[in-house]
């Protein structure tokens, strides 16, 4: 297998079962994840498969992304003892996540208790060409020995949710059918909820067998392979799965065994040369390349890699969980992670994906309706996390950071999604000039929030002002804050933008206006509370001293400074901070006022960004891993070029050397957006001014030589090369196959 160059390699060298590894190791195509376990599937592995959209409930709290079989295993024995590596002296080993083509290989020599040598080399990859097929290929060579090798194929059913965690543990699926014969294996899983079923089928083909034979074991079926080998001699086998789900397909058994025939007619490395070749498209386009920093270069890489991997323009019903395809962290929901963190990557370099996201909103629009409805509130409130259907699926109840069981308000009081929502659909608009999209569902949405927005605001009839009360901002340490900063401004920014929009359709657009407006009921006179909304709501900004307070009451409570770092960079707890009174102080968890200063750069001066910068960066304990990659582009912002290198290396850094601790629970899909936006807001300086206009001010840390990406703007491809003195931007439109 020739594996690419250095630089899109992730490599591990040491053979260890490591969760951090499995979600690193992890494999997704926007349809389908699979953890990065071996193939073995060793005891202690937490192994993970997942369909985009297949949630259940059963004994959860809420809806969980369901934990299906899984269906990459496989086992040798030699003369029908199992070759554990375990129990083996390990003589070669390297692993390795190839990005440029999408696969996850493996190599090892191993040497039994018998001297018995054995070569293993093998890869597997999920398709980008054929987003339902799994496909995995491996050769083994008896170096020294003749005895019989079995090799066991197996799809394991008995696999659950949460596996470490007793009290949370939940299968989500019963085992509705299976067939087994000698020409492929099906299983068929059932979600016990709604009966989502999930259709598994595997054919094997290897070369030069003795036997061949198949096996129920009622949660388990698996198929047993004999080779009587000739020392040195290789043995190759191809292993072609194909798993399709009822939300999309009808008759699974019957369409799974019509793709396993079509896949095996082409065969598997026509195969992966179809995958490699749409990879190769996608990298074309969104590939960053550091010139002087191999770390950073490589890190970055991967952050991208990780967004490509969880995009599938195909589908509109679905969005990516903040753990992506590669965990169950946070239950595989969706939250504003998307919208805010992710979104713009896909805007500038892949805008079918980023439309298809955005559609995900719009047909759960009527979900958050009913939620708004629910609260006592007109239009729509997005709910904080949602999963399948839109509904409001924050857990009631979590573990603080001494495990004592505590409320979660997040699904009550973090409102600032809706308007989230609406500026990733200003921020679409903008770049790719999809007025078709807008007219027919992004303007219904923005219309939507403001009203919400308008119903949500409190009159305070003593101080002739509107507020937003007891309400959780990004900062989720303070609660039941009273007109937190980036809550109410970007409220404000939805009614405003919203009532710019109605103009700029009815006069561009009328007809269109016309249907809107009578869809949902929008009237004129409605609109003149809009305007009194919008021109009253309260912001807690003082603007003869810059400093902005990040709610009411924020300057009074206990102040606490961050002065220590622990060896991964990270802010340590100041001394005497009590970890379930932190409400209390002025610590706060991520990015906040810089967050919004970050969305709307263009409404804050220079001296505004560079005294909160250095105000709330001493206070920021990053426990959000959204929150480095905003103080690296702030940084950058006001140059403070030094702490913003730093702040980038935290956000690219976070899974590779799991900076955050959590990495095992899964990919920070937010991150890896972010990560991409520092490097391009950031170190390449872009911004679209309030004339559209796309404009660069970079700057490149001394030891880089330079920076070059690609980005679409307006429907056009442009390719940006950036060095220490100069930048140069080429049309690549006319070159651009898209």
């Amino acid at each position: 297998m020739k594996l690419s160059e250095e630089k899109w390699l992730i490599k591990k060298n040491n053979f260890e079962v490591s969760p951090v590894n499995e979600t690193i190791f992890t494999l997704s195509n926007g349809y389908l994840g699979v953890r990065g376990t071996f193939e073995d599937l060793f005891f202690n592995e937490t192994p993970g498969t997942y369909v985009a959209g297949i949630f259940d409930k059963s004994e959860s709290q809420v809806k969980e992304l369901v934990n299906l079989p899984y269906f990459w295993g496989l086992k040798i024995y030699l003369k029908y003892e199992y070759l554990n590596p375990f129990e083996c002296e390990i003589l070669d080993y390297k692993r390795i996540l190839d990005m440029k083509q999408g696969l996850l290989y493996k190599e090892m020599r191993l040497k039994d208790k018998k001297n018995r040598i054995t070569k293993i080399e093998g890869y597997r990859f999920l398709s980008h060409d054929n987003r339902n097929l799994a496909l995995m290929k491996y050769k083994i060579v008896p170096e020294n020995y003749k005895d019989r090798i079995t090799l066991e194929y197996f799809i394991d059913g008995k696999t659950t949710n949460s596996t470490f965690h007793p009290k949370e543990r939940v299968k989500h699926y019963f085992l509705s059918n299976h067939v087994v014969s000698d020409d492929y294996l099906y299983l068929e899983a059932c979600t016990r909820d709604k009966n989502y079923k999930v259709g598994i089928l595997s054919s094997v083909e290897a070369e030069n067998y003795h036997s061949k034979v198949s096996r129920n074991y009622i949660d388990f079926i698996a198929q047993s392979i004999d080779i009587d080998p000739v020392p040195q001699n290789e043995y190759t086998i191809n292993i072609y799965t194909s798993i399709l789900d009822s939300r999309r397909y009808d008759n699974l058994h019957e369409n799974n065994l019509k793709e396993i025939r079509k896949a095996k007619n082409i065969g598997i490395e026509k195969l992966l040369e179809n995958h490699k070749k749409k990879l190769e498209k996608r990298w074309n386009v969104a590939d960053i390349k550091i010139y002087g920093d191999e770390k950073a270069d490589k890190a970055l890489r991967f952050n991208i890699f990780s967004l490509l991997s969880l995009a599938n323009p195909d589908d509109e019903m679905v969005s990516i969980g903040a753990k992506g395809l590669h965990g169950e962290g946070y239950k595989g929901h969706v939250f504003w992670d998307t919208e805010i963190f992710m979104l713009p990557f896909y805007i500038y370099e892949y805008p079918e994906a980023a439309r298809s996201f955005l559609m995900y909103r719009y047909y759960t629009l009527d979900k958050a309706r009913e939620n708004a409805k629910k609260n006592g509130y007109q239009g729509a409130q997005y709910p904080w996390e949602s999963a399948d259907t839109g509904e409001e699926e924050t857990p009631k109840w979590g573990e603080d950071y001494y495990g004592n069981k505590v409320r979660i308000w997040t699904g009550d009081m973090e409102y600032h999604i809706t308007a989230d929502i609406a500026f990733s659909i200003r921020e679409y608009l903008r770049a790719t000039d999809d007025w078709e999209f807008f007219l027919n569902y992004g303007a219904e949405i923005f219309f939507e929030t403001a009203r919400f927005w308008v119903s949500r605001a409190e009159y305070n009839k003593d101080k002739d002002r509107y507020e937003i009360n007891k309400v959780i901002g990004p900062d989720e340490f303070h609660e039941h804050v009273k007109n937190n900063f980036y809550t109410n401004y970007l409220a404000r920014w939805n009614i405003k933008e919203a009532l710019k929009y109605i103009n700029i359709i009815k006069e561009k657009f009328p007809e269109s206006y016309n249907k809107i407006s009578r869809k949902i009921n929008l009237v004129e006179s409605e609109l003149k509370k809009w305007k009194e909304v919008s021109n009253k709501i309260f912001i807690p900004w003082n603007k003869t001293t810059h400093l902005i307070e990040q709610f009411e009451g924020y300057f009074k409570l206990e102040d606490k400074i961050i002065t220590k770092y622990n060896e991964k960079n990270m802010p340590e707890w100041p001394e005497n901070v009590d970890l379930t009174k932190l409400n209390k102080y002025q610590l706060i968890k991520q990015a906040d006022v810089l967050m919004l200063m970050h969305l709307l750069s263009e409404e804050f001066d220079y001296e505004t960004k560079k005294i909160n910068f250095e105000y709330y960066e001493k206070r920021t304990m990053h426990k959000s891993s959204l929150s480095p990659s905003i103080y690296a582009i702030m940084g950058l912002t006001i140059g403070n070029h030094s702490k913003a290198y730093e702040h980038f290396l935290r956000t690219a850094l976070v899974d590779l050397e799991d900076n955050q601790g959590n990495t095992a629970l899964g990919l920070h899909a937010a991150s890896a957006g972010g990560t991409w936006q520092a490097a391009i807001y950031g170190f390449g300086g872009m911004n679209i001014d309030k004339d559209e206009k796309l404009n660069f001010k970079p700057w490149l840390p001394p030891h880089w030589k330079s920076m070059e990406f690609n980005i679409y703007y307006k429907k056009k491809l442009f390719n940006v090369k950036i060095t220490q003195n100069h930048i140069k931007i080429n049309d690549l439109s006319s070159l651009n196959d898209k």
